[in-house]
């Protein structure tokens, strides 16, 4: 099961058919080798994870997990981490994960990421959620006030209490995810309702992906996209808590975006979203 399982992992990682991903025979003296030369010749390797169960890594990785018939890989995601795919029928706990490896360019100065084209530059707030403790239920808000470097009154990050509050870190001041994104979760409770994707701000009609790295206004309040707002355990956790789990895998690359707030004013329902024309 295992040279099965990591070639439908690579696989997936590298979105390629299944096919193209070579599989050790059984009782290959060392499958690894044959998987690493095979990644070697597209310039990639891949790199052993120390402690596997607690690597926080907002994006995919390998991970080996011990099973009954010996061990399997599947995909883990997140931070904090958990199982996103797995090549099998069945539960996957992310409790078994042994070994881990992240699969890594050879060398990062010739990596260059694909261009992002898109249409969709402008768009409008179609809700607010805040709330004031950590892992509390959202409430949803018809407007609220920003302040610079601390984010929307009344939430736990403006009051320095989120679950990933550092006064250090950057992109804590909003989360914004795409109404879109929400519209097309298929999860086994069905909808996941705007307020229970725990983000501040849920918008309609703008490329929130597009935004990392960029200035961009909501209403009259000047923002930074610092970096994607990527699912993780942690929301998978609090959302299966209100019988919607599924959301660790369903919004891989459609988390949505963390945000710095750079000047004072209020947002509202209904205020336009625009990128600016200069990019940072």
């Amino acid at each position: 099961m295992q040279q099965r399982s990591v070639a439908a992992c690579l696989a997936r990682l590298l979105d390629l058919d299944v096919a193209e991903v070579p599989v050790p025979e059984e009782g290959h003296p060392d499958p690894w080798i044959v998987w690493r030369n095979w990644l070697a010749q597209r310039g990639l390797g891949l790199v052993p994870i120390l402690e596997p169960r607690t690597f926080n890594w907002p994006g995919p990785w390998l991970a080996l997990l011990a099973q009954d018939e010996g061990h399997a890989a599947a995909v883990a995601f997140g931070s904090p981490p958990g199982i996103a795919w797995a090549p099998w029928d069945g539960p996957a706990s992310f409790d078994a994960v042994e070994r881990g490896y992240l699969l890594a360019p050879a060398d990062v100065a010739l990596w260059e990421p694909l261009p992002r084209a898109t249409t969709r530059v402008a768009g409008t707030v179609e809700a607010i959620a805040i709330t004031p403790e950590r892992e509390g239920a959202m409430a949803r808000v018809e407007r609220a006030s920003a302040h610079a470097g601390r984010g929307l009154e009344g939430d736990r990050y403006f009051e320095q209490r989120g679950t990933f509050t550092n006064k250090h870190g950057r992109g804590h001041d909003l989360t914004l995810v795409e109404g879109e994104a929400l519209d097309d979760l298929e999860l086994p409770a069905g909808r996941l309702a705007p307020e229970d994707a725990r983000r501040n701000i849920v918008t309609r009609g703008i490329d929130l992906n597009a935004l990392v790295g960029r200035r961009f206004t909501i209403g009259e309040v000047d923002c930074f996209g610092q970096r994607l707002c990527e699912p993780c355990a942690h929301l998978e956790r609090l959302t299966a808590a209100i019988g919607a789990p599924g959301t660790l895998r369903a919004l891989i690359h459609k988390g949505g975006l963390r945000a710095d707030v750079l000047t004072d004013g209020r947002i509202a329902v209904g205020d336009p979203i625009a990128a600016s024309d200069a990019e940072a």
